[in-house]
């Protein structure tokens, strides 16, 4: 993020064009801050959290999508630690969703829908391991259904490059800054926001065919 930031206003006509074409774009927010009863939870890392919250946010069935970090050795960690790239920590989100709405299978076709997996320690712009595709998986199922996808995608030959995912066992997660938090929702003319969260989560609608998106 701090990096397309410094190059923000070379892409100033983009920006303007995007903002006049999704000025009513309707952004996907969380239904309640509050747990229900028989939810599961889903962490996944793909780039930048920012984008990643609306993604599965607009999912049927997924109650929230909250930011945070996760796979590193640093307790509590703060955005600028994780920035420093020394916490070993992904930029995350924690999926709150009811698995009688939207399966687990789902929410991982979603995940590598919404992002390039053949790209190491960096989506886009973003460079670093904190920006890393990585699947924390809570269970042998959970795994199971991770390495079947990139199987399916492999075999299917979508990408030319090798599939650089990392699929790994839950420890630990931690909760973001408040600010960051339903940050698109928020700050919706934000220059990273215009010209890479939204254009990214528009692509992600206008093609994924998995799942069920909220009205």
């Amino acid at each position: 993020m701090k990096l397309f930031l410094s190059i923000f206003f070379a892409t100033a006509i983009f920006i303007s064009c995007a903002q006049s074409q999704n000025s009513k774009l309707k952004i996907p927010t969380s239904i309640s801050s509050k747990p229900v009863k028989g939810e599961a939870v889903a962490t996944f890392g793909e780039g930048c959290f920012w984008h990643a919250e609306i993604i599965f946010q607009s999912l049927e069935g997924v109650r929230d999508a909250v930011s945070g970090y996760a796979g590193g050795t640093k307790i509590n960690p703060t955005y600028d630690e994780v920035s420093s790239k020394t916490t070993g920590h992904a930029e995350v989100v924690n999926v709150y969703y009811d698995p009688i709405k939207v399966s687990y299978s789902t929410l991982v076709a979603a995940f590598f829908a919404s992002m390039d997996p053949t790209q190491l320690n960096r989506q886009g712009n973003d460079v670093g391991d904190e920006y890393r595709s990585v699947a924390f998986y809570r269970n042998e199922a959970e795994k199971a259904i991770l390495q079947a996808e990139i199987k399916k995608i492999t075999d299917a030959k979508k990408y030319k490059n090798k599939i650089v995912t990392q699929v790994v066992p839950f420890i630990k997660f931690y909760a973001a800054e408040d600010y960051h938090q339903e940050y698109v929702f928020n700050n919706p003319t934000q220059g990273y926001v215009q010209a890479v969260s939204i254009p990214e989560y528009l692509n992600f609608r206008n093609n994924f065919k998995g799942g069920v998106f909220k009205k």
